[in-house]
Parts: C-alpha cells; sequence; structure tokens
C-alpha cells in the first residue's frame, strides 16, 4: 500500500493525497515535478531509477473500503534536500540510460 507520503523529499513542497504532480520511484521515494525535471533529470537521488506520476487513492468508498477514508496517507514527512553538485555526478551517468533499463 502507498504511503502517500505528503511532501516532497526535495523541496518540502506540499503533496497532498489530491495533488497532480506527485512523481514517485519503485521504492516510492516521493519528490514533485519540478524537482524531477529541474533538479533531479528524472534519476532518484536515492535508487537511480526512474520516476513515474504516483496515483491518486479514491477518495469515496466505491468497494471493500478501498479508499482514502480507510487508508490515509502518511503524516511522515521525510525532507532530505539533494545536495545538487553530487546528484549531478551520480545523474550524468544514469540519464542516458532509459529508467526501464537502470
Amino acid at each position: 500500500m502507498l504511503e502517500l507520503r505528503p511532501i516532497c523529499e526535495n523541496c518540502a513542497a506540499a503533496l497532498p493525497p489530491d495533488a497532480s504532480n506527485p512523481m514517485i520511484c519503485s521504492f516510492e521515494c516521493i519528490f514533485c515535478a519540478d524537482c524531477v525535471d529541474g533538479v533531479l533529470e528524472n534519476v532518484c537521488p536515492n535508487c537511480g531509477g526512474g520516476f513515474t506520476t504516483r496515483p491518486t487513492r479514491p477518495v469515496r468508498n466505491w468497494r471493500g473500503d478501498n479508499y482514502l477514508g480507510a487508508y490515509p496517507a502518511s503524516v511522515e514527512q521525510p525532507h532530505r534536500p539533494v545536495d545538487r553538485d553530487a546528484h549531478g555526478r551520480f545523474a550524468a551517468s544514469m540519464r542516458v540510460i532509459p529508467p526501464r533499463e537502470r
């Protein structure tokens, strides 16, 4: 179950459950689209993977209590700003490899 973390790990921008701009990697690292595009170059600083749009959890109980009310978003706020120089060196070797092949 996705935690739906509430902030960007890099810039701490709010990413509420219904936000349209959260990006997530396969390890559930969470960043805003601005950081993924402008800072990270689609390379996760934690695992080297690529990003995809974080899905939204239904707010209404359509079926089987699988909705935001039964499974609320996380309140954990993992704010770990990226060292741009170190990430730039790391991303330079990774960004040439398509995310699905990393």
